[in-house]
């Protein structure tokens, strides 16, 4: 990993001037009103405290940009109301300068820069509250801690007011986050509970409501919109969240800057805890042929074509096939009181096989398979030992603070199985991929799986939305599919817009051979990146994604609606560079090279309705006429 010890070690520099600089920042900003300072261009807060009520307000600016206006801030136990008689009781103010790796994402090598401020109030009880507040170049972040033991939370009087005529991108609460994201302004939305991540768009500044750091401890979020307002009440899970002792809630997350800002933020993860596990050399994130729509519950239940896939991916280079359900239907006549009853299985067959082709096995498991410590004593080292790479683990559908207590559980469990994971039915990341690295990818998308409702305009929603807080699972390529609302092009080109650990590709083989230029460039795409720039774009409208993977960079774009020239720059390049474009042509894909000299070039490219392409980018020199490897 030279590239990202390099990284880390001019990331390293920068944060020693950085935090010279953030200490010496002032520490108040007038009586009951209090001035959080942004990085750079970055946003600022101002918190006002009601003198009065004793009541707490924040408000957020891009530049001269309000991009929240006054909204409320505040908790309540069973033992004490802390969100209303209020006083100050303190100040404290220090820097944050972090730097860490990751096993998948935007980019591998992480700098997290922020100034914290901790505000103490107290009620007249002597009940306290600290209010934790974060500034950085892309957002404003603030979490509660409340030191002493005040019972369980019975609710959040959080809420974030928006400007009334601010685009807003929103996906209806879901369960299992598998919603579409609509247009609307932050006015007509209607009153319904909404999803977190939330985007609104207001001159030109771009606000992304989400959080990190959400484990067992708390309980999941929903946006509730007030009909007729711009405000946006945030509602928990349960209407009773166990706490014992102290507590110390999630982030709430705001992702503010122009749109290439929130796109490439990392600050979900930034405010994340660091990695809980030590040795991460078995973690190999890569492309995975997913055979669940080339094949449905058939090619589950079966070796043969199992070994068919495992075949193809060979040919191509995928290091991973996954097998989805189906493959232990039969489970419930196993002996598991006999030491050999796995044998009862085709799976550790399948993995010999496809181990001689250099090919490893992922396989699909229920949750209520692994709900109980019992069970995953009994299938993770199972797993384990039949050479399983890694668990698609689906259905756990809650962020119940019980339900969020099993992820507390399975994590560490997996981990200690050296199981990838990759979760459906599930939460979103909310900061997981820092804390632990082995899980890949989660679902939390009305994605690829859809038979209906599937539009260009929610995929073209996605990038600037739910894959910015983490990987994302949408299962991209299953160009077999009729309900597909992609170009062949555009298709092609999710696998560089969506980012996900793994990226479970979900053609069927004859659908990839009738495609050769599409076999030959997922053929060369990484899942893992260096580096991740917005070269173009707007929600439901369109996208153009480039990512660095070393020495290469990769293009996705797709639009929604009507045909159009996509024309971007290409100042992220240097030099002299071969550049390769897929693109829909009159007979299907067609590929075509071009030589572009230094970065004051441009990519110009006719794509049809709902169309889109896929390129590569690689340093040219005299004979090479390829990026293929």
């Amino acid at each position: 990993m030279p590239m990202v010890s390099a990284t880390l070690s001019r990331l390293s520099a920068a944060l020693l001037l950085l935090v010279s600089l953030l200490a010496a920042q002032p520490a108040r900003a007038g009586s009951g009103t209090w001035t959080i300072h942004g990085l750079g261009a970055g946003p600022s807060a101002l918190l006002r405290l009601d003198e009065g009520q004793g009541t707490l307000s924040l408000e957020v600016r891009h530049g001269a940009t309000q991009v929240l206006e006054p909204s409320p801030v505040g908790i309540v136990t069973e033992r004490a109301d802390l969100s209303r008689g209020l006083r100050f009781a303190g100040r404290r103010d220090r820097p944050v300068a972090e730097r860490y790796t990751t096993t998948v994402g935007k980019r591998l090598a992480r700098a997290a820069v922020m100034r914290e401020s901790t505000f103490s109030f107290v009620t007249a009880e002597g009940a306290r509250l600290d209010l934790v507040v974060r500034a950085s170049r892309d957002g404003v972040s603030y979490r509660y801690a409340l030191p002493g033991d005040h019972g369980a939370v019975l609710r959040e009087t959080s809420a974030f007011t928006v400007p009334q005529a601010a685009a807003a991108w929103l996906a209806r609460h879901r369960r299992d986050y598998e919603n579409p994201f609509v247009q609307y302004t932050a006015l007509s939305a209607p009153a319904a509970d909404f999803m977190v991540p939330a985007l609104f768009e207001t001159g030109g500044s771009y606000l992304l409501i989400t959080e990190s750091d959400l484990d067992g401890r708390y309980s999941g979020p929903r946006l509730a919109h007030e009909q007729g307002t711009g405000t946006y009440r945030l509602g928990l899970w349960d209407q009773r969240v166990e706490v014992s002792g102290p507590l110390t809630t999630p982030w709430r997350v705001m992702i503010v800057g122009d749109l290439a800002t929130v796109t490439e933020s990392t600050l979900v993860d930034d405010l994340a805890p660091d990695s809980r596990v030590r040795d991460t050399s078995w973690i190999e994130p890569d492309q995975v042929l997913w055979t669940w729509l080339a094949g449905g519950r058939q090619a589950g239940q079966s070796l043969e074509k199992q070994k068919a896939f495992v075949d193809y991916a060979a040919l191509r280079g995928w290091p991973y096939v996954k097998v989805d359900a189906g493959w232990y239907f039969l489970k419930d006549q196993w002996d598991v009181t006999d030491p050999d009853w796995p044998t009862t299985s085709w799976i550790p067959r399948l993995v010999e096989y496809a181990g001689a082709k250099g090919v490893e096995i992922m396989v699909w498991i229920h949750y209520r398979d692994l709900d109980t410590p019992e069970e995953r004593e009994l299938w993770l080292p199972t797993l384990r030992r039949w050479g399983v790479r890694g668990v698609k683990i689906d259905f756990m559908d809650a962020e119940s603070q019980e339900r969020l207590r099993w992820y507390d559980e399975i994590l560490p469990a997996t981990a200690a199985n050296e199981l990838m994971v990759n979760f459906h039915g599930s939460t979103v990341p909310k900061g997981v991929h820092r804390t632990w690295p082995h899980v890949m990818t989660m679902e939390g998308v009305h994605g690829g799986e859809k038979s209906s409702n599937l539009r260009t305009s929610h995929l073209t929603a996605l990038p600037f939305t739910r894959n910015v807080i983490g990987s994302m699972d949408y299962t991209p390529m299953a160009f077999h599919r009729p309900s597909r609302p992609t170009s062949d092009a555009h298709e092609l080109g999710l696998s560089v817009v969506y980012e996900s650990g793994l990226q479970n590709l979900a053609g069927t083989v004859e659908s990839y051979q009738a495609r050769p230029q599409a076999e030959r460039f997922l053929e060369q795409v990484p899942s893992v990146w260096d580096e991740t720039r917005l070269l173009s774009g707007r929600p439901a409208d369109h996208v153009v994604l480039a990512r660095r993977s070393g020495d290469r960079w990769f293009v996705g774009a797709g639009v929604s609606g009507a045909a159009r020239t996509l024309d971007v720059p290409l100042d992220l390049l240097r030099g002299r560079w071969l550049l390769e474009v897929v693109r829909d042509g009159e007979g299907g894909l067609v590929r075509e090279s071009r030589v572009v000299v230094g970065g004051r070039d441009r990519l110009s490219v006719d794509v049809p309705a709902e169309g889109g392409f896929a390129a590569v980018a690689c340093r040219w020199r005299p004979g090479l006429d390829t990026c293929d490897r």
